[in-house]
């Protein structure tokens, strides 16, 4: 979800600045600020039509160490994508596990690189957006 679906940084601007400074370094950690955080440009928009199109479903890692962020990553998926994604989140830490045809990943952690199907990497020169996302798997249906 982070860097792919939410804006990262967006949360972390609105902590309170006694958050900001017992965080320093380590803002994922930070209790709510998964709930902070505003959708990517076209995120929700390119989601929702690939929806129709593909089995989507939402692949994200929660931090250990901060146990609001299981929840408050739920409570995003419900406030901002809502019914259809309903039961369609999955925290792993482990993402090669999991079964699929394309992964939407900014970065190569937590078995990304090992994920069975074909690995977009969001931000890379080829996928900068949720535009060349889009076109790319348009093109693969």
């Amino acid at each position: 979800m982070d860097g792919v679906i939410v804006d990262f940084d967006s949360g972390v601007n609105r902590l309170n600045t006694k958050t900001l400074a017992q965080y320093v370094g380590k803002y994922k950690n930070a209790p709510g600020v998964f709930a902070l955080m505003d959708p990517m440009p076209g995120a929700i928009d390119a989601i929702n039509r690939l929806a129709y199109k593909f089995d989507v479903y939402i692949l994200s890692t929660a931090p250990w160490d901060n146990p609001t962020a299981w929840s408050d990553k739920l409570n995003w998926v419900k406030q901002h994508l809502g019914k259809p994604f309903e039961k369609k989140l999955i925290l792993s830490h482990h993402k090669e596990l999991l079964c699929g045809d394309f992964l939407i990943d900014d970065w190569d952690k937590h078995g990304t690189s090992k994920f069975q199907g074909e690995w977009i990497q969001f931000g890379s020169p080829q996928f900068p957006d949720w535009d060349a996302v889009e076109d790319y798997l348009n093109q693969r249906v």
